[in-house]
């Protein structure tokens, strides 16, 4: 789920068309041979309220412009719009009287229910001709956002973006830099407020002559305690299919000097439980999230730090999801089964998982005495197919396969043609957040510190809890809480000319995240520290 934040500066509609004139240019490049795929894109802009005649970009009439009215964008559009109410009686230094917010959708529809409620907010239609072309821009935001970066850099124009920092986007460095233009990238919560937490704590262990030992970093985006009651522990806002497959990928890390690298089939199994003493009561664990090493040369602690882990955090039950790793449920070939005339049930679909395993006629006995009818058969079989380690995990798995309903007498629907597509297809169904449940959103880092001159060694630790909000019967998830308003607070530096650094650049810097996380504690995103010696 990726947003983008662009930060216009415009003091008039005229600017605003032009550089709405110049993304429309470059997504209708026709005139290219070479290009990959054609997208019409054109940009209606309603009617936008003057806000001030005053010409500075700091100071009356400053505006912004979201693309995309996702789940992060309206927490992004309010702060905005509402900044100078929010802060007008606060110590923080602000110089901006008001910012007018205009929210771009492919359908004005949902552009108008982002913004409804909110004042000095302009609801845009964005509109894409090429239907062809369409899953391809809404499925994958991230790849247009070096397009719109290069828009950005022609029209002298700051970018804030929630993204992670791809080759495309690096390759804009240069050219940014050279424009005197700041393209933000890795604002939002991870990556984002995860950077800016760990370079404070790092830059301040640093200032006092302290030595990085190790750093680690959880976060997860969770069900609250009483939403999460599934097997899994785990919901779904949006489609399953992007949380599996991140649970799927490759990950290295560094522990106590060793260099670690997990497989990516192997991923779920080498979860690890993890208790916050300051949270007992969440039952969590922890898997390694991806090329955690990165993080050492981006922080500068590559060479001091003996251990460097990036996580995501889950509750309990990630041996679940090993299991139904080695069924065969995440595989995304075509499965003969599902691509024949007559749909086949989820049970007989099961059961041709089932066969597909060898196992000899001596492990079928062994485990041929397990007592408990359907239950008992299911267990028996997951044992003896090896898939899980004891009883205990195969009785759990037989739970979770009964409670998805793939052990039910009910056809399998034509859309799904692999065994990824039936369990996707299921767990959407089964473990999707229903009206007021809460989600959650955890990060927590730890930083040990060490020094030269004998002081002892100090274990600093920092985290975030935030939950769901329900406000005038509105929901507001704590992910949408977590990456919109940090992004927001990104495009405000940049109007503030807080932000001096251009180019591409991360939130790494005391100028950003100095700031940054002030403000963000007085939007009531609360950050605890603590120090243990």
């Amino acid at each position: 789920m990726v947003h983008v934040l662009l930060q216009v500066g415009a003091d008039d509609t005229a600017t605003l068309d032009k550089i709405i004139d110049s993304l429309t240019s470059l997504a209708n490049a026709h005139g290219d041979p070479n290009a990959r795929r054609e997208i019409e894109l054109s940009l209606k802009i309603g009617k936008v309220n003057e806000c001030g005649t005053d010409d500075s970009m700091a100071k009356e009439g400053s505006k912004v412009l979201i693309l995309g009215a996702g789940r992060v964008c309206r927490p992004a559009a309010e702060f905005l719009a509402s900044y100078s109410n929010i802060f007008s009686s606060s110590a923080y230094d602000h110089d901006i009287d008001q910012i007018h917010v205009i929210v771009a959708s492919l359908y004005q529809k949902d552009a108008e229910e982002t913004i409804d409620g909110i004042r000095n907010a302009t609801a845009a239609q964005l509109d894409v001709a090429d239907i062809k072309n369409l899953s391809n821009l809404v499925s994958q935001p991230a790849s247009f956002h070096a397009a719109i970066a290069r828009v950005c850099i022609e029209m002298k124009k700051h970018l804030v973006t929630a993204s992670y920092v791809d080759e495309s986007m690096s390759k804009l460095e240069q050219s940014a830099e050279g424009a005197g233009v700041t393209i933000l990238c890795e604002m939002g919560l991870d990556p984002g407020i995860d950077h800016m937490m760990s370079m404070k704590m790092i830059d301040e262990a640093h200032s006092r002559k302290g030595k990085i030992k190790s750093f680690t970093s959880f976060c997860g985006g969770l069900p609250s305690p009483a939403s999460a009651n599934n097997p899994l522990a785990y919901k779904f806002s949006w489609s399953p299919a992007g949380a599996i497959r991140a649970g799927r990928n490759p990950a290295v890390y560094k522990f106590h000097g060793e260099i670690i690298h997990v497989d990516g089939d192997k991923l779920y199994e080498s979860a690890k439980r993890l208790r916050l003493p300051e949270l007992p009561a969440f039952a969590l664990e922890h898997l390694p999230n991806r090329n955690s090493l990165m993080y050492g040369d981006l922080y500068g602690i590559s060479k001091e730090a003996s251990t460097v882990y990036r996580a995501t955090l889950r509750y309990e039950g990630n041996e679940i999801m090993a299991t139904f790793a080695k069924i065969g449920f995440f595989d995304a070939a075509s499965h003969p089964l599902l691509q024949q005339t007559t749909r086949p049930t989820y049970r007989d679909f099961l059961v041709e998982l089932f066969n597909a395993c060898n196992i000899s006629t001596t492990a079928r006995k062994e485990y041929s005495e397990v007592s408990g009818g359907q239950d008992g058969e299911l267990i028996s079989r997951l044992l003896s197919f090896g898939h899980c380690k004891d009883k205990e995990i195969a009785a759990k798995t037989v739970k979770t396969i009964k409670f998805l309903g793939l052990y039910e007498e009910t056809q399998i629907p034509e859309n799904c043609s692999s065994a990824f597509d039936v369990i996707c297809q299921r767990m959407e169904q089964r473990m999707a957040y229903i009206h007021n449940e809460q989600d959650m959103v955890l990060l927590h880092h730890e930083v040990e510190v060490e020094y030269p001159d004998g002081r002892p060694t100090e274990k600093h630790q920092a985290t975030l809890l935030e939950f769901g909000k329900v406000e005038n019967g509105r929901p507001t998830t704590a992910m949408a809480l977590t990456v919109g308003i940090p992004a927001a607070i990104g495009a405000l530096l940049l109007l503030q000319n807080k932000i001096q650094k251009k180019g591409v650049i991360r939130p790494l810097e005391p100028e950003i995240y100095i700031p940054a996380l002030e403000i963000l504690e007085s939007s009531g995103i609360k950050l605890a520290e603590r120090v243990e010696t």
